[in-house]
Formats: structure tokens, C-alpha cells, sequence
């Protein structure tokens, strides 16, 4: 398995970076992206084109961005 991706909060807890393909109710298949504290079968080595990572306020917990 490569080496995933990992993100270190403001809090000191290590997050990696996960994407999993989902069936949408019309039919449509989408990539979701997320972050678990753990290295999960979908990890992924390097942020998507497009996107970057921040914390959320509230939760402080990392997310991705589509760049604006």
C-alpha cells in the first residue's frame, strides 16, 4: 500500500486522506473525499489537483477545499 497521506491538526491528532466512490439516488457515481484517524483501504498519497486542506473551526477536524 503506498504511504498515505497525512494531515496534523492544531490539536496534534493525525488525520489521512481517503476517497471512495459512491452511487448517488439518480444513478451518478461521485468521488468522495474524507479523513479518518486511521489508514483505510482507498488512502491516498497526495491531495487532488483543485483542492487543498484546512480545519474546520468548530470541530478543528481537516477537510478539503475545493481552490478558489
Amino acid at each position: 500500500m503506498p504511504e498515505a497521506y497525512s494531515y496534523t491538526t492544531t490539536k496534534d491528532k493525525t488525520y489521512y486522506l481517503h476517497a471512495k466512490a459512491v452511487q448517488l439516488k439518480n444513478g451518478r457515481t461521485q468521488t468522495i473525499y474524507f479523513f479518518a484517524r486511521d489508514v483505510r483501504e482507498g488512502a491516498l498519497s497526495t491531495v487532488p489537483n483543485g483542492y487543498e486542506v484546512m480545519e474546520t473551526q468548530r470541530t478543528g477536524m481537516p477537510v478539503l477545499k475545493k481552490k478558489s
